[in-house]
């Protein structure tokens, strides 16, 4: 593989990393009724120019002397969640990728390509679905996939939009209501397996999960403020020599969020800071803020 194709195939594996770490978080941990659910739209953006090394400092996207690569990713994400039964509902994440990749070297051709990226299935199952209601916790299993678009490449002249692999996850999830304080925590903690990528002879490592929040509503003004996190095993890839073993992805990123209730639903914003990461070129982990916006959308009202 020539030098500017592995650079590409290096940036591909960072467009694509990006969207699925920075998805969104369930609305709370208590699971839906029966017909009733929630749906979300929003659109996010991230321009930069650094992302962490394997030591968790922040080094250039590109490191050629001389050469200066900038990456920009728009992503529009529909996410919703349905109660199916007493204690079990179902929520799904689909998102659409806009990403750019911009080189200050002549030789270099500018990169762009839009699609659809990985989208994830969830059931989450609440104490409910065996009879039990009375808990001083909302306590709920979640368990899912994010599965391949068939839109990831290896080819020096396109994006990948995705990482090419499945991924399993199971996470404990618990909330609780500080009623009559309008105020409310919540978080999980899981571990996501992730399968091979034969195409490019990947082992991505797992990895564990965590997210904690508080938040609440004064009037028609919500707030948020979030951490959330992973922490990854060693990833490696096949060599004709050999096993290449390469050191964990690690990302820990704050999250504020603020909220105004208008019509049926409520606008929303937040930016996802990153305060921590580590990763290699081949698995690169941006470090610069997210900003995204939407629209947040809940019913009460069982459709059956």
């Amino acid at each position: 593989m020539s030098d500017f194709a592995w650079r590409v195939h290096i940036l591909g594996a960072f467009f694509v990393l990006f969207p699925l770490l920075s998805g969104p978080t369930a609305a709370a941990q208590w699971v839906e009724a029966p017909g009733t659910g929630w749906a979300q739209l929003q659109i996010s953006h991230q321009r930069t120019e650094d992302g962490f090394n394997g030591e968790g400092e922040v080094v250039p996207l590109v490191q050629t002397p001389g050469d200066d690569g900038e990456s920009t990713i728009t992503t529009v994400r529909f996410t919703g969640a349905l109660g199916l039964v007493q204690g079990l509902d179902v929520w799904a994440d689909v998102p659409v990728h806009r990403q750019e990749f911009n080189s200050s070297n002549p030789v270099t051709e500018d990169l762009r390509d839009t699609g659809f990226g990985d989208p994830r299935v969830y059931l989450r199952m609440g104490p409910s679905l065996l009879g039990v209601n009375a808990l001083p916790l909302a306590v709920a299993l979640r368990g899912g996939a994010k599965f391949t678009s068939n839109n990831f490449s290896v080819s020096s002249e396109t994006i990948s939009l995705s990482e090419g692999q499945r991924d399993w996850e199971l996470l404990v999830e618990l909330g609780k209501s500080l009623h009559p304080q309008p105020v409310y925590v919540q978080g999980w903690v899981g571990y996501r397996w992730r399968e091979r990528n034969e195409e490019i002879n990947r082992d991505p490592g797992d990895e564990w999960l965590f997210y904690a929040a508080a938040g609440g509503s004064l009037n028609r003004f919500q707030w948020k403020l979030a951490v959330d996190g992973l922490f990854g095993e060693n990833s490696s890839r096949r060599l004709a020599a050999g096993r290449l073993d390469l050191p964990p992805r690690e990302l820990v990123q704050v999250i504020p969020r603020i909220g105004w209730r208008l019509g049926p639903g409520a606008l929303q914003a937040h930016v996802r800071v990153p305060v921590h990461g580590r990763s290699t070129r081949a698995n690169q982990l941006p470090a610069s803020p997210t900003l995204t916006v939407g629209y947040f959308l809940s019913w009460e009202r069982a459709e059956w």
